[in-house]
């Protein structure tokens, strides 16, 4: 049985239209059950990664570590456990894999011993030169036990000859390229950096005396945190003796966060640039409405992740907003045996036709972003079976034609439906009456902007316009970044 829910499991994942962020981190120092408030900070930042998920802990002499399979909840809820982890101080980790394959030993935070001290390091985003300074690190000499991007940097802070870890920290981020936030854990101190453009998220919060550092402020507001500020971009902090430290080793760059965190990835009520992720996409609906004012009976969101955009676009309009869809929050947990018949219902094992609301009406279907189509199209036909009159889909963002090399697990560009076929075609193809996208522009007005800023962008939008910040060292083009040879070894340690 076993063995039938896991098959069932990554049936449903392929049915999943969404792209999905790597990972979320967080650390917080120098106080009382450290392990149990990191804990409650993953929780909080579950939705950014649910393959696995780790804490490291130090209590003055001793380093502590836990890293399990699955979600927060069914592996750190218990006091037992939260017991082993002892100290004052505590990084922790959730983990999407998007480099390196979902095994133990790939989870986070990973630690190392170095000849400064040992160091915990948790890390969201991706690495886009990892492969290039691995071989290096190989040749070199260096021993890797796992196949995560992650490893490169800790091995990078260990061969460094400097002699003060934080000294260690900025030689070894010097070497590195591509959108990161690291969260790490000395002996004496918690460490954040983010990379130069602010690509991957990273704020700072504070708890008493104690200081925090998360993906997002929805993780401090689970443990009664205040937001400071974010960590900006091309920032290092260090956190000692609840001092917080500066340290900018780089040339000033202006700051370019990822646009999907506005999007998609950050939680709803977590706060992005003086306003919540909802309210972001709230207004992504109502630049929507603006560019598409058609007649229409019901506004209609894809669960959850059109709910705020869906809102927005019917109050701008003065339209009603109706849950035609219905989402089954609980489908992961089905014992269901994954026979032909249960496998080919697809996406119905996650939403369902709200078939009295729909029948007879004319809706505007609205989700956050379009990827390979699929889903879309068997949401539509399901609209139409259940009697909706017709369907027009409105997409809150531009057509995402790009993939992705900085944290982000997007498909290649070749499975990308915009950057395949014209909107007439994906309109066809997903069955929709008709089909429009959010303009750059309107993106970037719902955002805050007046508009792109076409010398400079503000923020990094190459799924839409293909203009990548940092240039991928290892790969680029149709070929997904992958990485090394445990991944071909099948284990699963």
């Amino acid at each position: 049985m076993r063995k039938l829910t896991k098959i069932l499991k990554k049936k449903l994942k392929n049915f999943n239209p969404k792209l999905k962020e790597e990972c979320g981190v967080f650390g917080i120092s120098n106080i009382e059950d450290a392990s149990a408030l990191t804990a409650l900070g993953l929780h909080a930042l579950q939705h950014r990664g649910q393959e696995g998920c780790g804490i490291v802990t130090f209590d003055g002499k001793q380093y502590y570590s836990e890293k399990r399979f699955g979600l927060v909840g069914d592996n750190f809820s218990k006091e037992k456990v939260l017991k082993k982890l002892k100290g004052n101080y505590a990084i922790g980790h959730n983990r999407y894999s998007t480099t390196g394959s979902n095994t133990l030993r790939n989870i986070q935070p990973f630690f190392a011993d170095t000849n400064a001290g040992g160091i915990g390091v948790a890390h969201n985003g991706n690495l886009t030169n990892s492969i290039n300074l691995r071989n290096k690190l190989v040749e070199d000499g260096a021993i890797f036990y796992t196949t995560s991007d992650t490893e490169t940097i800790v091995q990078l802070i260990a061969k460094s000859k400097r002699v003060k870890t934080i000294d260690k920290v900025v030689d070894a981020i010097f070497q590195i390229q591509g959108g990161y936030a690291l969260v790490m854990l000395t002996q004496k101190s918690l460490i954040g950096v983010r990379d130069p453009y602010g690509i991957r998220p990273l704020i700072i919060g504070k708890l008493k005396n104690s200081y925090v550092l998360a993906s997002e402020t929805c993780a401090l507001d689970i443990i009664g945190a205040k937001f400071v500020r974010e960590v900006e971009n091309g920032e290092i902090v260090l956190i000692e003796d609840n001092k917080l430290e500066s340290i900018k080793p780089f040339p000033p760059k202006k700051v370019k966060p990822c646009v999907f965190e506005y999007i998609y990835f950050a939680r709803p009520d977590s706060i992005l640039n003086d306003k919540t992720a909802y309210e972001h996409r709230k207004n992504l609906g109502k630049e929507l409405a603006k560019e598409n004012d058609i007649n229409a009976d019901i506004i209609v969101p894809v669960p959850d992740s059109g709910n705020a955009a869906a809102l927005g676009f019917a109050q701008h309009l003065g339209k009603n907003y109706e849950y035609g869809l219905i989402r089954n929050h609980y489908v992961g947990r089905t014992f269901i045996e994954p026979s032909q018949q249960i496998r080919s219902l697809g996406v119905k094992l996650k939403l369902n036709a709200n078939k009295t609301t729909i029948k007879d009406k004319k809706i505007i279907l609205i989700d956050d972003s379009l990827v390979r189509g699929t889903t879309s199209h068997k949401i539509i036909k399901m609209l139409y079976e259940a009697g909706a009159k017709e369907v027009h889909l409105k997409i809150a963002c531009p057509e995402i034609r790009y993939p992705d090399f900085y944290g982000v697990d997007t498909p290649t560009r070749k499975e990308l439906l915009a950057a395949n076929k014209t909107n007439d075609e994906i309109c066809k193809y997903i069955g929709a009456k008709s089909l429009n996208f959010l303009s750059i522009n309107g993106m970037y007005k719902a955002i805050g902007f007046d508009k792109r800023n076409e010398n400079y962008p503000q923020l990094t939008d190459h799924y839409f316009t293909g203009e990548y910040p940092v240039k991928p060292i290892d790969e680029l083009g149709d070929n997904k970044i992958t990485q090394l040879s445990l991944l071909n070894t099948g284990s699963n340690n």
